[in-house]
Formats: C-alpha cells, structure tokens, sequence
C-alpha cells in the first residue's frame, strides 16, 4: 500500500487535468560543484516528486558518508563514478509535475572535458538555469554554458546564484555577481535573464520564499518555472516536413510518413517537395488515430499527395510560397565533441533532419574564446571548441537559420570510418566566404549572398537525356589517363551524351597558371578543378576529369561535391617504371636531372586509391579496351543515355 508521501507524489499524473497541462524543458549548467544535482534534488524534494524508498536510500548514504545534511544530488548522479567522485558526468533527465505544469530536466555536466553532454542537454530547453557559486562569482565554465545556450537559442535564462548561506546570505554578493553576468550577457543573444539567489542545500528561495534574505524581492525559483512562458523555441509559422520513409502497403495508397518539425499542414494546402521543386497538393494527413483536419509542430503523421510526385527518404515538403534555404554549402556553428580535432577537408557525414550526405569543412573561420567572446585564428577545432565553420555537402540541403528554426538549422557530424558523432552544429546561414589565395579565406560582404540554381539540375539532366556525373580518372603521369580519357569523351559524345573534358595541361594554362607544385598549390589547384567540375555537373554534364591529383584527401574533396552515385573515381594503375619509360614529355627525365622540383613519383609521392570504382592496368590494357571497361561501368550505373 502506498504511503501518504507517495501518494502525493504520483496525484499530479493522476489528475484528470494532467494531460491537458503543459510542459516546460529546462537545463541546469554551470561549473564543478556549484550544487546543480543537489538543486535538482532539492526541487523534487520539495514538491513531494520522490518516493519514501528513494529518500530513505539517500539518507542512509548521506549517514554512511557522514555528511551533516541529505545529500539530495544522489538523486540525480546515478553512476558510479558520479557518486564517487560528487560530479555529474552524462545528462541525467529528471521528469516532475506540480498542479499547474509537468517538467522535463536535465542535469548537465560541468566539467570542460563534459561541455559536449551539456549540448546535448540543453538541445531541446526552453529554459536554462545557470548556477553560480556565490563564493567564487561568475567562472570560465559559467561564461561557457551561457554562451552555449545563447548559441542554442534557449529563450529564458535563469541565473541562481547558489550557496547564499556559505556568504551570510550578503545583498553585496548577489549584487556583485549580478554586475559581472550582466557585463558578460550583453555580449550575448540573450533577452530574457533573471538572478535568483538560493540555497539548494537548506531550500531557500526554491520552492518557498527565504526569510534570510528579505532584501530580495523576486520570485522563487518553482514560481518562476511555473510561470514562465513556454513554446517560445517553437516555430508556429514555417511549415517543414523531412520525410523519413515512404509508405506503400498496397497500389492505391503512397504515403509519405515523418514527424512535422515546424508549423502546421491540413489537405488542400499546396506544397513543393525540395529539393527537386516539384509541386502538388495535400490529399490526406493521417494520424496514429485516423485522418486528421490538420497536423502541428511535433506531431508523427503520414502525409499523401494528389499527383504522383517521386518523393524519398531525406527530401523536405513545405508549403509553396514559405521554402526554407535550398543549398550545398552552410555557415554553422560547431561544437566539437570528439578527442581527434576537426580538420579541414576530412569527409565527415552530416545527418541534417532525415537526410545524410558526405560533406567536408571547407573552411574554420574562427574559434571562440568563451571566456572573452573573442574570436581566434585556428586550421582546428579541438574537442570541446566552439568555432564558426564552412561545411560543403554532397548532396543539397533545404534548412533555416538556427535561431529561426532550431529543428531545420541543426546537424550533426559523424566520422564514416567509425561511425562516432564528432560534432554538433547550428547553422547561421548559406556560406558568405570566398578564397582570395590559397590557403586564406576572407569574409566577403553581407550583402553577398548564395545564390540558387536559375535551372535545376534535374530539369537539365531530363533535357540532356542522362544524369550529370563526374568521372575522375587519377595516375601518375604517363600513365595513360588523358588518352584514355580523351578517347572516352569521344565515344560519349558521339552516343549523345553532354560532356565536358577538364585537363590538367589545359587548367594550368588558365584557372591555374598562377599556381606552381608545391603541395599547398596542388591541393589549390584540385580545389579549383573539383569546383569547376561541380559546376558542370550541376549544368547536368558528364565531366570526365584527369588530373594526377596525388593525394586522397584532394580527391575526397572532389568526391564530396557531388552527389553521392554520381562520382566514378578511375584509377589508371601504371609501375612507375613503366612511367619512366615511356616519359612523353621528358618530365621523368628532367625532374630525374633536378630541374622539376616536387615532381609526382620523384621528388613528391602519390598516394593510390584503395576504393576506386574502376582500376585500369595500362600495362595489359590498350585504350579501346579501358574506354570499354569505363563505358561499361557508367551503363549499368544508369549515367548514359540510351544507345540507339
């Protein structure tokens, strides 16, 4: 039989007015010890939200530890090594209710070496209660999870400054540690920031009013929580819908289900599916229940249309006149969460709603010293660092700036080779960067903006009969890849095909003859090419490619550009003897006689693929028979027309 305690404690889930109520997600962050679990513990103790069995469990271990008072944080450290060591290190959520609203908390870490679970945590907040000790004032790590949540939009900032009694509850405390947040705040996007002094340990200013500090004449902390205002991270207006998968239990029914991210939708309203900006209109909008009139932020639907528009996994329906930005290449905030830095030009995978691309950073603008706000020049990101980046995708985004839609402007990074999240990032917008010279990137003016494809690639590759790719042969030189290549070009343009030949002998004659071969320079000059290519391929072309291009991270890049099935790497595989030998243009022998320095196979090494689509032995293979073998390939990867 439940006691008196429990049966309070579970009468708010009870209430027949309980499922109407709403709910509140906050956060607690500050630095080490500065009392967030035990304000946690305090919190539900004080609202009767623990059973008899869990304070009894507490108050032997507070007893057995011989501390004066109950250690309430032990209801939120639940591992092992928490306990032992009085820290938080995952996110603990701790859900509670009072009669007036339900909530959600999670107990975030404050360790600089957990800042990356602190993200997690407050992701999802409307709230953040940031505690500051009122001994030692306003820290680094305090500066961090403010700045964090300013970077997450989390709308209500609370500050609690904790630990009153160990300073005789002193006005001048308060008032001094105030002074210091406020300075630090208006650095910050922060609009609403409250101060509340407290003592978790003894309960003063939690729940009831403290009559140890009259001077004060704010609410307490419960007041404001119940009565702040919620749904403000919400975004009403935006209609956004990532499909996660296409139903289709029979021929008369083609459902498109996922989970409304943003806005409302009802049938009738008019849509475009991004992003192939194809339209229809919404012929159904069913629930787990049945149809519904109309579906709101947050709600799992299954949506069907009135044309047969080929809709998949990843793509975004929105209403017509209200499109998010459309866009390969974004601005983003990240948050680094991995012991193996960020570098630029790694392929990384970015999981953006339900859609996933390989992608690159192409470019770290600055990190952000959190303590000062200042910004500092880095080529890395460390793991905890926050900096402003530029992330190229190989595949086409449909997203929102963060602030305006946490939902569509948020991505994560995972590394493909262990399949591990790296980072998290908040999009700021479409990329507002250019290269001025290798290896030095500048802002370009605000006014400056992406802008989209005039004619979509898709409405070109229909014209054109066959999908835009990129072919890129590699091989050192005298391998036999421009032959191959040129011959290749021939026979697909004489099948129909558009096409585009991009030399290495020609880009250095033009794009690149300011660059010499260093190995800065051959990255910059692969950089361009990949570039250019993708203009090509977004023309709907067939561009083959052949470059050298010694090293597997140049080629990566190139790989990332384009959308994924659409890039057929071919590797033109020649005993570097055999190279020697042949020599075409005498580059062997006069790199041999020092007078080329940085030469391919001499003096600078290549780097062979190890996952090339295609390898072709030119020591046993003549040029028909490599054109055969690539044309081959592309047919039965459907990227040429039709033979007649």
């Amino acid at each position: 039989m439940s006691t008196a305690p429990e049966q309070e404690a579970i009468a708010p889930f009870v209430d027949a007015n309980y499922l109407n109520m709403d709910m509140l997600r906050f956060s607690t962050a500050g630095s080490v010890d500065d009392g967030k679990s035990t304000l946690i513990g305090r919190l539900l103790y004080d609202t009767k939200s623990i059973f008899q069995d869990q304070m009894e469990a507490i108050e032997t271990a507070s007893a057995r530890r011989g501390e004066e008072y109950v250690d309430l944080a032990l209801l939120t450290d639940g591992l092992r090594a928490e306990r032992e060591q009085r820290i938080t290190i995952d996110v603990a959520y701790r859900y509670f209710a009072t009669p007036r609203r339900k909530f959600i908390i999670a107990d975030t870490p404050g360790h600089v070496q957990y800042t990356r679970n602190m993200v997690t945590g407050a992701s999802t907040a409307e709230l953040a209660i940031i505690l500051v000790d009122a001994r030692n004032g306003v820290l680094t790590q305090s500066k961090r999870h403010s700045f964090i949540s300013s970077l997450l939009q989390i709308p209500h900032l609370v500050v609690a400054i904790n630990k009153m009694d160990l300073v005789d509850y002193s006005e001048e405390a308060y008032e001094s540690i105030v002074k210091d947040f406020e300075d630090f705040a208006a650095k910050l996007d922060v609009h609403d920031v409250i101060y509340i002094p407290i003592s978790a340990l003894l309960g003063d200013n939690i729940v009831n009013k403290s009559e140890k500090m009259p001077w004060y004449n704010g609410p307490t902390l419960l007041h404001h929580l119940e009565h702040v205002n919620v749904g403000a991270r919400r975004n009403l207006i935006d209609f956004r819908f990532p499909v996660q998968t296409v139903l289709r239990p029979n021929w008369e029914y083609r459902g498109f289900a996922g989970r409304v991210a943003s806005g409302s939708v009802r049938p009738g309203d008019e849509i475009v599916v991004l992003p192939s900006k194809q339209t229809s209109k919404i012929k159904s909008v069913d629930g787990p229940e049945g149809p519904l009139d109309e579906a709101y932020a947050g709600d799992p639907v299954v949506i069907t249309l009135e044309d047969e528009v080929d809709v998949s996994r990843g793509d975004m329906i929105t209403r017509r006149n209200n499109m998010p930005n459309i866009g390969n290449v974004v601005e983003a905030y990240v948050c680094w969460m991995h012991d193996t830095p960020m570098e630029q030009n790694k392929p990384y995978v970015i999981m953006h709603t339900t859609k996933s691309a390989m992608a690159h950073v192409s470019n770290i603008t600055y990190r952000i010293d959190v303590d000062t706000l200042h910004r500092e020049q880095t080529d890395q990101l460390q793991v905890n660092e926050i900096g402003l980046v530029e992330i190229v995708c190989a595949k086409q985004l449909a997203f929102d700036q963060y602030k305006n839609n946490s939902e569509t402007g948020s991505f994560v990074l995972v590394d493909p080779a262990s399949n591990v999240t790296v980072g998290a990032g908040m999009i700021r917008g479409a990329s507002s960067t250019v290269l001025d010279s290798p290896g030095e990137r500048e802002a370009i003016s605000r006014d400056v903006v992406w802008e989209p494809w005039n004619v979509a690639r898709e409405e070109r590759e229909a014209r054109n009969g066959h999908p835009g790719s990129v072919v890129w042969f590699t091989g050192l030189s005298g391998s036999g890849k421009s032959s191959i290549a040129k011959e290749l070009e021939r026979r697909l343009f004489e099948r129909g095909a558009q096409t585009m030949l991009l030399d290495g002998d020609q880009v250095r004659h033009g794009l690149c003859g300011d660059l010499g071969f260093s190995n800065e320079d051959r990255d910059e000059n692969i950089r361009r090419v990949a570039q250019v290519a993708r203009l090509f391929f977004e023309q709907g072309n067939l561009t083959v490619c052949t470059f050298i291009s010694p090293f597997k991270k140049e080629r990566e890049l190139a790989r990332s550009l384009i959308a994924e099935g659409r890039f057929v790497e071919v590797f033109v595989d020649c005993d570097l003897e055999e190279c020697k030998r042949r020599d075409p243009k005498g580059l062997y022998k006069r790199a041999m006689e020092g007078k080329i320095q940085n030469f391919t196979g001499i003096t600078s090494p290549y780097e062979a693929p190890t996952n090339a689509e295609i390898v072709i032995d030119t020591a046993s293979m003549s040029v028909e028979e490599a054109v055969e073998m690539v044309i081959r390939h592309l047919d039965g990867a459907g990227l040429l027309p039709k033979a007649n």
